[in-house]
């Protein structure tokens, strides 16, 4: 079963949820207007690491899920090259250190038990 696709980002779903307006939560980031909230709900801008943590810290909602069809863009492209490294390295001769990073690297590649 495929998992369901998610929108980019869920900023405004729960900006609306608090009660906040674009510039509310503008001050809440250090900012002065709405726009660049207006650009990160639409997907116009990526968030810095800092903005995300600071959505996070707004909503009290884990970074993955504000940015849900991100991360699982994301996501699916490190876990196919994880897919890619493991053939690789299987190919190689085999030695302790190789076999634990071939182990993880399976575990990466492995589908997400993540809704």
């Amino acid at each position: 079963m495929r998992p369901s696709t998610k929108l980019p980002n869920y900023l405004r779903t729960y900006r609306k949820r608090a009660g906040f307006s674009q510039d509310d939560v503008a001050a809440l980031l250090g900012g002065h207007s709405g726009a660049k909230v207006c650009r990160l709900e639409r997907v116009r801008r990526q968030p810095t690491l800092r903005t995300a943590l600071a959505y996070e810290a707004i909503f009290g909602v884990p970074v993955r899920e504000l940015f849900a069809g991100q991360f699982q863009t994301v996501e699916r492209e490190v876990r196919r090259r994880a897919g890619r490294l493991a053939q690789k390295l299987g190919n190689a001769p085999q030695g302790r250190r190789a076999a634990r990073k071939l182990e993880a690297l399976k575990q990466v590649a492995a589908p997400s038990a993540h809704p």
